[in-house]
């Protein structure tokens, strides 16, 4: 308990620190240096600065005693700047700049002569070529090399022969030859070799047996079609290679590999001769997606298969008792793009109890399949994306005789992460959904999913990561929605009925929750806008604040309990195609300044009186009834009673907008 309450104390003073740019200059006036913080606070708060942009050149030279690894990955400000100061640091013993597009050859001279530095990650800094090697070789204590997609030449390669040090080298989509290889044989710590998309042939890879600790080799994408053995070899990816030998050597002993990619290879020879100098007994990782391996009877002599991987090849029906022979052991099994039905997955039911992970995504199982599923007791990571589970069976034509589907999951008591994305899903099907305790991770993608759902999404305690994708949700839908209360990230891209105010709003009531969609750049631009002109203590009150709320309070509830015998959903009236049109039409008059497009309603008063409806400034008159709302806001009916003038009327338009009846 009292470590819980130091973390959460720990928390608290990165997250005031990292507040604001405000923030960071009064603790650096107060000359607070982090020098005595220990590493790992001072790169949490570090990455924290990273992650809010706050961290500018300036003020790396605080952190220059303290921090011992930096991941700067993808960061497209780093520049030449930057790494004058981050040459400076003392412990820095770890420097990742994979894909910043800032970092040529002159931004590695700050790092000539560090004596702390094992760890540098280059890949994909297209600018680094053979001159900025140079510069490398004048980091002796580098372990780990990775320059992966830059501008290295073979010529370049060869010079990393004198880094003795090295024992990882990724050289991933640089075009090493044969000649470039044979160089760097005397690298003798070399464990892990990573030659993918190069020019290295059979004759090259021969080179390999030289290598007395290598136990790691990628040779995916190359030429290489036979290969010898490497005795200390544990981990082998030749995917998307043309495969004629594997392994092959001319004693009696076969190579005892541990985990062997295959993925999209194409195999020359039978599966008993391309696993025959392989000792099965002992492999415990085996990918052979999208390769054209149609026999599958290999599967039963492994038996310390963990992580199968037959996702896109031939495997079907006929073939599920060899995966079930392997037993106990199996904790990750990838059918995804396969034959496989619900039929199949009768044949693994109760006999693979360890199975974590179960991906049948783009396959032909229906709801039936979900009993079986449910004798996996330890399956924590499910994904039935784009199949024919829809969360309803119906076992005659009445529409009251139906069953949840998703209840039988409620059993799997370790559950964590479901994927549903492109399922006929509807609202009501994710009733079990609530009863997921340790769910932490809910995909959902389907236009039958409207804001009745949310209801369902708002109970699993654990849940962390949401994504309702392609759904039509209202406004007023999410002002009501009450998140999980561990949410960190909700994922509405696609839905396209919700406006930046309602994600605004969204936003600012929940601050701790992530939210994607594709109006988030204009949110955050006024989220920030909002950020630098008030502080903390004035945002809560904010006048501004206060008007966008009563603004949204007009906007549509989801019905309570005592509304759903008389809620009607105004989308039944339309098909997809027609739901599409309204989306593109809107859109348009959106552009236009306008808000919504008429039609015929074809509701009418209780008395025959003349009805005016303003939205938005433009008056609709029409006697006896209203007219219809097409918006690019999805609105409903909800059976209200509204006093007009003193007369009783039987419906209320609610919709996302500002609309008000006059006589």
């Amino acid at each position: 308990m009292a470590s819980e309450e130091t973390e959460g104390l720990v928390r608290l003073c990165l997250e005031t620190a990292a507040q604001s740019r405000d923030s960071i200059q009064r603790w650096r006036k107060q000359k607070r240096t982090l020098e005595l913080l220990p590493s790992h606070l001072s790169e949490a708060l570090f990455h924290l600065l990273l992650r809010r942009r706050l961290l500018f050149p300036s003020l790396l030279e605080v952190f220059r005693h303290s921090v011992e690894e930096i991941d700067l990955r993808v960061q497209n400000s780093v520049d030449a700047e930057w790494m004058a100061y981050l040459g400076a640091f003392g412990c820095l013993r770890s420097l990742v700049l994979a894909e910043c597009s800032k970092i040529n050859n002159d931004a590695l001279w700050p790092l000539i002569g560090m004596s702390t530095l094992k760890e540098l990650n280059l890949s994909r800094c297209s600018k680094i070529n053979d001159v900025g090697v140079k510069y490398l070789l004048q980091i002796p204590t580098l372990e780990k090399l990775s320059i992966s997609e830059t501008s290295v030449t073979s010529d370049g390669v060869k010079l990393l022969s004198s880094l003795s040090n090295l024992s990882l080298l990724d050289l991933g989509g640089l075009l090493v030859t044969d000649e470039a290889l044979s160089s760097l044989q005397v690298l003798q710590k070399l464990q892990h070799l990573d030659i993918w998309g190069s020019k290295v042939t059979n004759g090259g890879a021969a080179v390999l047996r030289k290598f007395p600790r290598l136990s790691f080799l990628n040779l995916a994408w190359t030429n290489v079609t036979k290969l010898l053995d490497v005795p200390s070899l544990a981990c082998l990816n030749m995917s998307n290679c043309t495969i004629d030998s594997l392994l092959a050597t001319n004693g009696p002993n076969r190579t005892p590999l541990d985990k062997l990619v295959l993925s999209g290879a194409t195999l020359l020879v039978s599966e008993s001769a391309a696993f025959f100098y392989i000792y099965t007994n002992v492999l415990s990782f085996l990918d052979i997606s999208n390769s054209n391996i149609r026999s599958f009877w290999f599967l039963s002599s492994m038996k310390a298969l963990k992580y199968l991987d037959l996702s896109g090849t031939m495997f079907g029906d006929d073939s599920v008792e060899q995966i079930a022979t392997i037993g106990v052991t199996l904790k990750s099994l990838n059918l995804s793009k396969t034959r496989i039905s619900s039929a199949g997955m009768e044949i693994l039911a109760g006999r693979v109890p360890n199975l974590e992970m179960i991906y049948l995504s783009d396959t032909p199982i229906d709801d039936s399949a979900l009993f079986y599923i449910s004798t996996m007791p330890s399956l924590k990571d499910i994904n039935l994306s784009n199949t024919k589970v829809k969360g309803v069976t119906r076992q005659t034509d009445d529409e009251n005789d139906f069953a949840y589907s998703l209840a039988a999951l409620q059993s799997l008591r370790w559950l964590e992460r479901l994927d549903l994305d492109g399922n006929q899903i509807s609202d009501s099907a994710l009733y079990p959904v609530s009863g997921l305790q340790e769910l932490n991770y809910l995909s959902l993608k389907s236009g039958s999913l409207s804001d009745g759902c949310l209801e369902y999404l708002s109970s699993p305690p654990k849940l962390k990561h949401l994504c309702i994708r392609d759904a039509v949700l209202s406004n007023g839908g999410i002002q009501f929605f009450k998140p999980p209360a561990m949410l960190k990230m909700l994922d509405l891209m696609g839905c396209w009925l919700l406006s930046v105010d309602a994600i605004l709003l969204f936003s600012e009531n929940h601050p701790q929750i992530e939210v994607k969609h594709e109006l988030s750049p204009l949110v955050s631009e006024k989220l920030s806008a909002k950020q630098s002109t008030l502080n903390t203590s004035t945002m809560k009150n904010s006048p501004s604040k206060q008007k966008q709320k009563q603004k949204m309070e007009k906007m549509p509830m989801l019905p309570s309990s005592s509304m759903k015998s008389t809620f009607l959903d105004q989308r039944l009236k339309y098909n997809r195609e027609e739901l599409l049109a309204m989306q593109y039409s809107s859109l348009s008059l959106a552009s236009q300044g306008a808000y919504c497009f008429v039609d015929e309603l074809g509701l009418k008063t209780k008395t025959g009186n003349e009805l005016r409806l303003c939205i938005k400034g433009i008056s609709l008159i029409k006697p006896n009834d209203f007219r219809r709302l097409k918006s690019f806001m999805w609105f409903e009916y909800v059976s209200l009673q509204n006093n007009i003038q003193g007369t009783q009327t039987a419906t209320r338009i609610a919709w996302n907008g500002s609309a008000t009846a006059e006589p």
